[in-house]
């Protein structure tokens, strides 16, 4: 099964069954995470496209209990969603690149201005 890992489009072929972390970590895709992939931190969330979500385990209660009614809006952790058939997941933006580059094309547009 294949993984795809949005904006990058770096794909992995991994067996059903797998986490979305372990086919992050196997992709060379940097997912944060902290509590070892026990549902705790909350920093591995990952956004399922509208119609992927079949192609994922169904939320456990660690899960559900975790992201309430963000699974409704297509977020799951990494560390407990398993691949259950080829699936695409966007990963967010890391906060501190994401800051970086809002900065850089501020200063892009500045120095057009000029």
């Amino acid at each position: 099964m294949k993984v795809t890992f949005l904006p990058s489009g770096k794909q992995v072929e991994v067996k059903r069954g797998v986490t979305l972390l372990q086919a992050s970590r196997l992709a060379g895709i940097t997912i944060p995470t902290r509590c070892g992939g026990k549902a705790g931190c909350m920093m591995c969330k990952v956004d399922v496209p509208e119609g992927e979500e079949c192609h994922l385990s169904k939320p456990g209660g660690a899960e559900r209990n975790k992201l309430g009614t963000w699974l409704d809006q297509g977020t799951r952790l990494a560390c407990q969603a398993t691949v259950q058939d080829s699936v695409t997941v966007q990963v967010p933006e890391d906060k501190l690149k994401a800051a970086i580059r809002k900065q850089l094309e501020r200063q892009a547009e500045e120095d057009t201005l000029w």
